[in-house]
């Protein structure tokens, strides 16, 4: 891994010359190593900024600032409740109520964002703990990085999480994946995940079609549940390109017998074109908006799932 830094462009002393050639360096480690990187004084910039923001965001988890909404998944068909998505958000002090683009993409990578996904695991299982406590037993998916997937400690870490909460049954955690080109090795990923499916935690994959390994992940990862991207499902009414994307991947849960449900579900018109398609399953803004754990019990006791589904 080689740094390099111009001069008289970098218009510093030795001392700086050495330390932005060294940072540079470091970039180059980053960038997966055997490379070189040029120093950017842009970029640097940048990345300072970025820092500060890491900062913040290390700060808001010890503040207990972060919060989690949960998206109701419901079977169109039967009308039943199947589970819930956790989704994160941040309470700012100033700022109020922050999604998750506007600080996850910040972390990515990073050691706070290995944290962060711990904190999103336990206090998923603690909801699932609260809501066993009035008799309502409700599955919860969690979003999961590539980057904390392939974490050579992972299935141990979730077992840690796991004991911690011996009265949930581990059946009712699911992780999902984001489908993403940060996979590397696919045989360690799934070793990983058969580890975690011994510990009684089920899979997703998630963002399904919008990758160029799709087939590759189906194949080899071993996921109960397929999730279809929601920018297909939105569009799929008007766009017959879209139409028939979702109708492939419905096509392909089924053929390698994975169960499928359909995200960015707006409108009674969606589910009736996902039910004729096959798909059951089902999650959006036409079903619910996420919601505190507090107010599932009562949307539960409301839904009806409409006539026409």
């Amino acid at each position: 891994s080689i740094g390099v830094t111009l001069y008289p462009q970098d218009g510093s002393d030795a001392g700086q010359l050495m330390r932005h050639a060294d940072q540079a360096m470091y970039s180059a480690k980053q960038a997966g190593k055997n490379c070189f990187r040029l120093f950017d004084t842009v970029l640097a910039n940048a990345s300072k900024v970025q820092l500060e923001s890491i900062d913040n965001i290390i700060s808001a988890l010890k503040q207990h600032e972060f919060v989690l909404h949960y998206q109701p998944k419901v079977n169109m068909n039967t009308g039943a409740v199947i589970g819930v998505e956790a989704l994160i958000r941040w309470q700012h002090p100033e700022r109020g109520l922050v999604p998750p683009l506007e600080f996850l993409p910040i972390i990515e990578g990073h050691t706070i964002s290995l944290e962060l996904g711990e904190w999103v695991i336990g206090t998923a299982l603690e909801q699932i703990k609260q809501w066993q406590t009035i008799g309502m037993h409700l599955p919860i998916s969690v979003n999961i990085s590539g980057y904390q997937l392939q974490q050579g400690n992972f299935a141990t870490r979730i077992a840690a999480l796991l004991a911690a909460y011996p009265e949930v049954n581990p059946s009712y955690l699911e992780l999902e994946i984001l489908e993403t080109s940060v996979l590397h090795d696919i045989s360690q990923v799934s070793a990983t995940m058969n580890a975690c499916h011994k510990l009684g935690v089920r899979f997703a994959l998630d963002d399904f079609g919008t990758g160029y390994s799709s087939l590759t992940h189906l194949r080899r990862l071993p996921a109960q549940l397929i999730k279809i991207d929601q920018t297909f499902v939105r569009d799929m009414l008007e766009d017959a390109d879209d139409c028939a994307i979702v109708e492939g991947v419905i096509g392909l849960a089924k053929a390698f017998r994975r169960d499928v449900i359909a995200e960015g579900v707006e409108t009674i018109a969606h589910g009736v074109a996902l039910l004729q398609l096959g798909c059951e399953l089902a999650q959006g803004y036409g079903i619910a908006r996420p919601m505190l754990g507090t107010n599932i019990p009562q949307w539960i006791s409301n839904w009806k799932a409409d006539e026409s589904w």
